[in-house]
């Protein structure tokens, strides 16, 4: 058999031959699932260690034996940033059956995937009577690549015994990443929180993908597997195969686009563990540099270009939804003083970009604000200068002025520029990525329809209930699905570098902008 002619069509006589040797050659194809570690354009690829099963209990699925691999395909796959973006990837997948050997096939084009990669199962078994299915068994496929070089594009193929993704007529499967530069560089990231499996999650991802995003910020509120969201084991309506449709969803981006979620109050699904991320853990491979793997699994930091981003768990100082409330023993508050000094500090780093779930600063009539973050955590992100929040919880979109000791420290239309050196900090709520609306007391207010009020009643969630409060910080609200776009420029020492903020409508308008700068380092 030859070079099949869609391809050959595209390459030169030396790639055919080349595409020829690698299919054909005992010494390229690595047999038996064996780890081998060796260079692709100048990389090595090196899997994790196995992990335990998230839930060791036992499967009920059909044997392996009865399972033709050749009749199972892997769906689902979503990436995330290793500790390293610069170097290191995780591809995950999932399939829908017991599978015999499952593996990762990665090269620098897509007709040389010679390196092949053990990959390790994390099965999830939930039994009937919890929730809406009966006995289902899920499987979530995790390979971890290091040694990757920096800015580089990389072709990979996820399959098992029987499903070869370097298969000419399986060509199609293959998906592409690529890998945090080394220097600083401008680039565009993406963010919302509240997805769910939904036609508005869809239109969603299909906007994310035009922006062409380097990585994507999930706030929290994942899938919905929990439509209660108490963390709690009376929690009604929960249903372990939504997940199995998110995953499906999303696909479409997070197979391309590192997909880096925070943990919201609807991702603490109880019976999997006694802090609820049991579940979470199967699903996801996440940087693994946070304070406490076992408590906060989705407490975590990374560096892409200029840019720290850091993802903490609101769950564990939230007033509102106690579930988890002091889960981390206070370790967590220090680990994120510990990381925003350090990047603060550093000569490469110009912006420091914090998310996750519950607001600091929403006027919405449903959660509004969480008390535990402004007494924990907002007094830090302020000492530190942190240059932009991004939270979820509240289903709309809004976004605050500058905020500096719980008030307005300067006005910020839209169109506005912030310099968090000098004057505060700014919160967005972007949490109508795909679930049913909240509400606003107060009158919409965004690009184009601009109706500034001067203060809007609302209320703040503290220990013992609920406090009412009149702000005057609520600059921008907006009330249907929507997502953040954020467009990073360096510039040279000295001068301003920016992040270019953007509110994006699920038709596709702009429903705010507005710009932070900084003097670069």
């Amino acid at each position: 058999m030859g070079v099949p002619e869609r391809l050959a069509e595209r390459m030169s006589m030396a790639e055919q031959h080349e595409y020829l040797r690698v299919k054909f050659s005992r010494r390229t194809m690595i047999r038996g699932g064996a780890v081998t570690l060796g260079a692709v354009a100048g990389g090595a690829f090196v899997p994790g260690a196995t992990a335990q099963a998230a839930v060791p209990t036992a499967r009920t699925a059909p044997a392996t034996a009865s399972v033709d691999g050749a009749l199972v395909a892997p769906f689902g796959r979503h990436l995330a940033y290793g500790t390293d973006p610069r170097t290191e990837m995780t591809v995950s997948w999932q399939v829908p059956v017991a599978v015999k050997k499952p593996f990762i096939r990665i090269g620098a084009h897509p007709w040389d995937l010679s390196r092949k990669i053990d990959a390790e199962v994390r099965t999830l078994f939930t039994p009937a009577g919890v929730g809406a299915s009966g006995n289902h068994t899920q499987y979530y496929v995790h390979a971890r690549l290091s040694r990757l070089k920096p800015g580089r594009t990389y072709y990979y193929g996820v399959g098992h015994q029987g499903f070869d993704p370097a298969a000419p007529h399986l060509l199609g499967t293959l998906g592409t990443f690529t890998t945090a530069p080394a220097h600083k560089a401008p680039f565009t990231f993406t963010a919302f929180g509240d997805e769910g499996v939904s036609y508005h999650a869809l239109a969603s991802n299909s906007l994310l993908l035009g922006q062409n995003p380097a990585f994507h910020l999930h706030a929290g509120d994942i899938a919905y597997g929990d439509p209660t969201g108490q963390g709690r084991t009376d929690d009604t309506g929960f249903d372990s195969r939504v997940w199995d449709q998110f995953l499906a969803q999303t696909e479409s981006v997070a197979k391309s686009v590192p997909w880096m979620p925070a943990y919201g109050n609807h991702d603490m699904e109880a019976w999997y563990s006694p802090n609820g991320y049991g579940g979470e853990e199967a699903r996801w491979t996440l940087p693994d540099n946070g304070p406490d793997k076992k408590n906060l699994p989705g407490v975590y930091s990374f560096v892409h270009g200029n840019t720290a981003i850091i993802s903490l768990d609101a769950n564990d100082i939230s007033f509102e939804i106690p579930a988890n409330l002091g889960i981390s023993g206070g370790t967590q508050t220090k680990w994120l003083e510990a990381q925003l000094k350090k990047y603060r500090a550093s000569h490469d780093i110009d912006f420091i970009v914090v998310f996750f779930h519950h607001c600091a600063y929403c006027t919405s009539t449903s959660h509004a604000s969480e008390g535990g973050v402004r007494q924990e955590w907002v007094p830090l992100f302020e000492k530190y200068t942190v240059d932009l929040v991004i939270n979820g919880h509240n289903h709309q979109y809004e976004r605050t002025d500058v905020i500096k000791g719980n008030k307005v420290a300067k006005k910020l239309p839209i169109g506005g520029t912030a310099y968090p050196e000098t004057d505060g900090v700014v919160y967005v709520t972007a949490g109508a990525a795909g679930r049913s609306l909240y509400a606003f007391s107060a009158p919409l207010s965004y690009e184009g329809n601009e109706h500034d009020v001067d203060s809007v009643a609302s209320f703040v969630n503290v220990e013992g209930g609920k406090q009412n409060e009149t702000v005057a910080w609520s600059r921008v609200r907006y009330l249907d699905y929507s997502f953040l776009r954020v467009d990073v420029t360096p510039a040279p020492k000295g001068r301003l570098a920016t992040l270019t903020v953007r509110g994006i409508a699920e038709s596709g308008d702009q429903v705010d902008h507005f710009t932070v700068a900084r003097r670069a380092k």
